[in-house]
């Protein structure tokens, strides 16, 4: 009788076990994406106009590593966590995010989520513009040779958000949208570094159009900009909410890290005929000032890009992208980059990619808060600073996912 309930027990457990397993999921996932790079006309240590061969990774994709998971708690209700790691494949090194060293500094959230009510989540995550607009450009098939120079809008997904509380609701017949409030968490001043935004985005067959708004705001406290200064980080306080996008050095909008906020207003859209995919974007990005600030007016960047994608076989994706920024207020200059890709995929898993640009920028940069400049070309959101008004920049590299 012994033997006979501990067989049953036995055939209990694994009963029970199999329905949590069927209830429960946790995936392992990741992008190692890696390429051999040329640029002209980059600035070495010693302001000289060299050429550049090295190479670098994450190009069309992220280098990146992630678990992430759900659970079934019952009337349609599911438990979900994302906890997702960025990493240099040439170094090893983990990412580093507004100067900070983070294990799961690409995303870390957990929440809740519903068919019928949508999902609510809590932790490090993107923000409303990367979730539901970028997926309309340029920069969702190709990658960072496409994105906006100095990446002063974020469509290149520099900047991530820290402390969220975001809401996403369900696709309500082509409609969805999504808002987002991250808490500063300072004592006393409730927001200061805090950041918040919201976007829409309505699809019918073969058209898909986007927009939205996110405001990110520096701290409060000049000595927290000034700290963050003397590290090298421009200003962009390191306790704000979202990171800063001027990390990449990029004499574009480098001037503006100490800026009290920066806000985006973006919007997008898609059509797809065929073998063809047509997209057309354009933001407004104000970097606003105070006293703590190192520059003295206000800067405006406007952005408009258009992209033109065709897909020659079902392993083959060609791609032509153009991109106009504008910059004025503070100083006045502009950027005309011109970027074609191929991606060609080995299977479902495995690509081999080329992406090249051109670059040519005219007018003033500011260079620090007494002093302006020629402007210097700087392709997308890489940081390779030019002393001339021109730049060149291929790429050839492979990417797997697993």
């Amino acid at each position: 009788m012994k033997r006979v309930a501990l067989s049953t027990l036995s055939v209990a457990l694994l009963a029970a076990a199999g329905t949590a397993h069927a209830q429960n999921s946790v995936t392992l996932y990741g992008v190692i994406d890696e390429s051999i790079q040329y640029v002209n006309h980059t600035m070495n240590s010693q302001g000289q106009n060299k050429n550049l061969v090295a190479l670098v990774g994450g190009n069309l994709s992220g280098n990146r590593w992630g678990l992430k998971g759900t659970e079934d708690l019952g009337g349609g209700l599911k438990a979900i966590f994302q906890l997702e790691s960025g990493f240099n494949i040439n170094s090893g090194a983990m990412g580093s995010y507004n100067g900070n060293q983070a294990i799961f500094g690409r995303q870390a959230f957990v929440g809740v989520t519903h068919d019928q009510y949508g999902t609510v989540t809590l932790g490090r995550q993107y923000d409303p513009l990367v979730d539901l607009v970028q997926p309309l450009t340029a920069d969702n098939y190709f990658g960072s040779t496409f994105a906006t120079p100095g990446d002063v809008d974020n469509n290149d997904n520099t900047s991530r958000t820290s402390s969220a509380i975001k809401y996403v609701s369900p696709n309500i017949q082509g409609f969805q949208f999504e808002g987002m409030y991250a808490l500063g968490g300072v004592a006393g001043s409730t927001g200061s570094g805090q950041s918040w935004g919201a976007a829409a985005t309505y699809g019918i067959g073969s058209f898909n159009v986007a927009g939205g708004y996110f405001m990110m705001d520096n701290s409060s406290s000049p000595a927290a900009r000034a700290a963050s200064a003397a590290k090298g980080f421009g200003g962009w306080s390191q306790s704000a909410t979202s990171d800063n996008v001027f990390w990449n050095g990029s004499q574009i909008n480098a001037a503006y890290a100490s800026a009290k906020s920066v806000g985006t207003g973006q919007i997008a859209a898609q059509y797809v005929a065929g073998p063809f995919t047509f997209s057309g974007r354009y933001s407004n990005v104000q970097m606003r000032r105070d006293s703590a600030s190192a520059f003295p007016s206000n800067e405006r960047f406007n952005v408009a890009a258009g992209f033109v994608g065709y897909q020659l076989n079902p392993a083959t994706l060609l791609g032509l992208g153009y991109t106009w920024t504008h910059g004025a207020g503070d100083v006045s200059n502009t950027y005309n980059q011109i970027s074609l890709g191929a991606d060609y995929n080995l299977s479902k898993r495995t690509d081999l990619y080329a992406v090249a640009a051109w670059q040519h920028a005219n007018g003033t940069q500011r260079d620090s808060a007494t002093t302006t400049s020629i402007a210097g070309a700087s392709i997308g959101s890489y940081g390779y600073n030019s002393a001339t008004s021109s730049q060149t920049m291929v790429s050839l590299g492979i990417r797997h996912k697993f």
